[in-house]
């Protein structure tokens, strides 16, 4: 299924690829490397930085990739996936599973989840799925994952926003001010 807007329907033309980029850019996102394993027993990785839940019942996600990946058309293939939502201190395993060629996994620590796909060692959670759809939607692949099963990490997710990677930081907020009980308000 396809379902990008036809040409007329099409945005304004002063909205380049530029601007786009630099105002959605604005909008932190998680990394998340999403993982398998061919017949071949070759582990495949790619990044993402659009994942996120879709439905708690039943529990589903989902994740968009570039079409032009040459990773993706083989982890379809699978038919199922790891999302290993990275932790803070994982710059590096970012780095190496967003570059092309076969060497992705060299020297990248990880377990066999209950799919038989990689866990990456030290992600912040583990989530295995099997592919229940995918959409074509402009020049991305939308993958709709349902959960088969899910296990906490270590750390704190790695973020993406505007082209630079952080942390997330907690931000205390005041409690509201309270008002005066009522018997206080009725004497005066």
């Amino acid at each position: 299924m396809d379902i990008t807007p036809a040409t007329a329907a099409s945005p304004v033309a002063d909205i380049t690829p530029a601007y786009y980029r630099q105002i959605l850019g604005k909008l932190p996102t998680g990394v998340t490397a999403i993982t398998g394993v061919n017949d071949d027993d070759e582990k495949l990785g790619l990044v993402v930085g659009t994942f996120q839940s879709l439905s708690l019942d039943p529990p589903l996600v989902m994740f968009c990739v570039d079409k032009s990946s040459s990773t993706w058309p083989k982890l379809r293939k699978l038919q199922n996936f790891t999302a290993n939502i990275l932790s803070d201190d994982q710059i590096g395993i970012c780095r190496s599973l967003s570059r092309k060629g076969p060497q992705k996994f060299e020297g990248l620590p990880c377990t066999t989840g209950p799919l038989g796909t990689p866990h990456l060692d030290g992600a912040t959670a583990y989530i295995d799925c099997v592919v229940t759809a995918e959409v074509v939607v402009g020049d991305h692949y939308m993958v709709v994952g349902a959960v088969t099963n899910m296990d906490e990490g270590s750390g704190d997710a790695l973020l993406f926003r505007g082209g630079k990677f952080g942390q997330y930081l907690p931000m205390e907020i005041p409690a509201p001010a309270q008002s005066a009980p009522a018997e206080a308000r009725s004497a005066s």
